[in-house]
């Protein structure tokens, strides 16, 4: 009675063991990341250079970039960011800079092609920033970029860079000798907003341009863009007022989200039938003078689901 209970435990002891010796394992990593491409080097000031670059591609994900200065480990960075800024530099000097891309399983791909920038020449103490850029424009540029130009700005020295912002984070640099930029990897369907600063050798920034939206065309089967348009804010002491054109969405819209600094701030509701052109509302803030707010808002559609957020409009407490 004991031996074919044996018998049949060894048999699924044996097919047990057959089963887990023929499972797959991941195959290991072993494949570099692409090279960066497109690496520019910009001075900006007596001692920083602005370093961007093109992201590189990998069989898994790309997870980082590494920095190197004359061959040295500068900076390392996250896979979303392709820019940078290298500071405490040498003045009138140049420098040279690579970038090397890596992948979880710390595989590294080789040096780009080195760049070089000559930092500017150190100055006397300079506290006076340029004037603002004026007359910016932005035009699409393909299904995912876009093309902004403006007016040069002046300083008391010479501008020696233009940084652009979008949402008030700082997403281009060009040097000071160009009034024109170019913007790649912008999402379907998005609003966006730009404002340009320009910058002297002193690190002085101008104040911002004002603003020049752009949404970008749908992605294919997507449904029209759906944001509040003309957006405006005005800073009081303690308050920040904004005004808008409400969608178009074959109803009237009485129902908005609004955002502040990224995050649900207040929903603003009509009992009435709201008034058919822009409307507006006044938000309370900290009375703190200089504090910077970025503003977003979105409306309730007809299908009671929630519409595309407006481009970003930032405003300064007075």
């Amino acid at each position: 009675m004991r031996r074919p209970l044996a018998t049949s435990l060894l048999t699924l002891s044996t097919l047990t063991l057959t089963a887990c010796s023929g499972a797959a394992e991941p195959a290991e990593d072993t494949r570099a990341p692409s090279v960066p491409t497109a690496v520019t080097a910009t001075a900006g000031s007596a001692s920083s250079v602005h370093v961007m670059w093109s992201a590189a591609t990998d069989d898994r994900a790309v997870t980082g970039y590494t920095v190197y200065r004359h061959g040295h480990k500068v900076k390392e960075l996250p896979a979303g960011t392709l820019m940078t800024d290298i500071t405490g530099l040498t003045p009138a000097t140049p420098h040279t800079f690579t970038v090397r891309a890596r992948d979880a399983a710390g595989n590294v791909s080789a040096d780009s092609a080195a760049v070089t920038a000559t930092t500017l020449a150190a100055t006397a103490q300079d506290r006076t920033p340029p004037t603002r850029p004026t007359a910016l424009r932005v035009t699409p540029a393909g299904r995912d970029g876009a093309t902004l130009t403006w007016r040069p700005a002046r300083d008391d020295t010479r501008v020696t860079a233009y940084d652009v912002y979008q949402a008030d984070a700082r997403v281009h640099t060009v040097p000071g000798t160009a009034t024109t930029a170019r913007l790649t990897g912008l999402r379907p369907g998005t609003a966006y907003s730009f404002t340009v600063r320009a910058r002297d050798a002193a690190e002085n920034s101008s104040p911002d341009s004002d603003p020049a939206d752009l949404t970008t065309a749908p992605a294919p089967g997507a449904r029209p863009n759906t944001a509040p348009t003309d957006v405006t804010v005005r800073a009081t002491k303690g308050a920040i007022t904004l005004t808008w054109t409400p969608p178009r969405t074959g109803a009237p819209v009485k129902e908005y989200e609004l955002h502040l600094n990224g995050r649900f701030a207040t929903t603003i509701v009509w009992g009435a039938q709201p008034p058919p052109g822009p409307v507006g509302y006044t938000l309370t803030v900290p009375a703190d003078p200089g504090v910077r707010h970025t503003l977003t808002l979105r409306a309730r559609l007809p299908d009671g689901t929630w519409g595309d957020f407006s481009a970003p409009r930032t405003a300064v407490t007075v």
